[in-house]
């Protein structure tokens, strides 16, 4: 969660749109499946979608995720 976090923080996005970005980064991955009941949920879905992780951002994730 730390290296979420800190990535979210540099990336000034919330978690859930890094998250959603990192997976849909993801080469075996052809979209990642959210939803929302709310417009705010809405509005940070898209927020995921605006959101281009870096290289190094994209390596902290990796490196957490194992």
């Amino acid at each position: 969660m730390k290296a979420l976090d800190d990535v979210a923080a540099e990336a000034k996005a919330t978690p859930a749109q890094v998250a959603l970005a990192w997976l849909a980064a993801q080469p075996a991955i052809a979209a990642p499946i959210a939803s929302a009941t709310t417009v705010p949920q809405v509005e940070e879905l898209v927020g995921a979608l605006r959101l281009t992780l870096t290289a190094d951002q994209l390596r902290t994730l990796d490196a957490a995720s194992r």
